[in-house]
């Protein structure tokens, strides 16, 4: 008589089928690592690049093989050094509403998938990168890594989880000094705010990634999805917020402030915002 075999039959994840252009997508040992590829541009963030983070976000969300999801952007010289302005000049490019669109979805699948984000950073960490940094659940950081907020250097503003999730990892008075001043931190300075979790020797940062990550796998999935829901409950209160900051964003977007300012950093001068009141 044939033996029965019993248990639950082996199901292999389904790969994606999306042809990335500005990412890469890897699945390898319960670890998805999405790694933003444009380090030409120091991995500015454009609607394309938000909508295929999120993406591959999902998939890894979705993938019952999968534990711990870790971001990281491609190079040496940035995780992301922020938002992509060479649209903002560009008077045929509107702030449509698929840019609205892919910020809600990127975001909701970083917040909303119950599984671990580790943001590996190494080099800068600026405006729009900063915002992306602050959904990741945990940072490790190079210390050769910068951090900062530049929203009002270019005529703009960190309401895509810039300004809210800081006023929780650094406090209101701390918070509002980064987005005002747009001073540029170390991560040691970072680290000592509580605004990432470790900072280790550029050399040592894949090590101390992987380590934190064979570390969540021994936990209970459903204690994290359970933890990270109850952690974000207080930050998700402020989801009217992020609605009405982006709504805002429609406007301030194509003003006249952050077009000089964007235009002030693509010719790698100074903004004159007076000059355009």
């Amino acid at each position: 008589m044939a033996k029965i075999k019993s248990g639950k039959p082996k199901i292999k994840p389904k790969k994606s089928n999306v042809q990335f252009g500005n990412i890469l997508y890897q699945k390898r040992k319960r670890v998805a690592r999405v790694t933003i590829n444009r380090p030409e541009l120091r991995n500015a963030l454009n609607s394309a690049t938000r909508e295929e983070l999120a993406i591959a976000i999902e998939d890894a969300w979705t993938d019952d093989k999968i534990g711990v999801i870790v971001l990281t952007g491609a190079g040496d010289r940035a995780f992301s050094a922020g938002g992509d302005l060479s649209w903002i000049v560009d008077p045929k490019k509107k702030v449509d509403a698929k840019f609205m669109l892919v910020h809600y979805r990127l975001a909701n699948a970083m917040r909303n998938c119950g599984k671990p984000i580790i943001a590996r950073v190494n080099g800068y960490c600026v405006g729009g990168g900063n915002e992306l940094n602050m959904l990741c659940d945990l940072t490790i950081a190079s210390e050769n890594s910068i951090f900062a907020q530049a929203g009002p250097l270019v005529g703009s503003a960190p309401i895509w989880y810039g300004i809210q999730q800081l006023q929780h990892s650094v406090g209101d008075k701390k918070a509002r000094e980064i987005v005002y001043l747009c001073n540029r931190y170390t991560a040691q300075e970072a680290m000592d705010m509580g605004w990432i979790n470790k900072v280790v020797p550029k050399e040592k940062l894949d090590e101390e990634v992987d380590a934190w990550c064979q570390r969540l796998l021994q936990m209970s999935p459903q204690s994290l999805r359970i933890a990270k829901f109850q952690i974000n409950f207080a930050s998700d209160m402020a989801h009217a917020q992020i609605t009405h900051g982006l709504e805002l964003a429609r406007f301030f977007m194509k003003a006249p402030e952050m077009v000089e300012g964007a235009t002030a950093f693509l010719e790698k001068r100074k903004p004159d915002f007076w000059k355009v009141k």
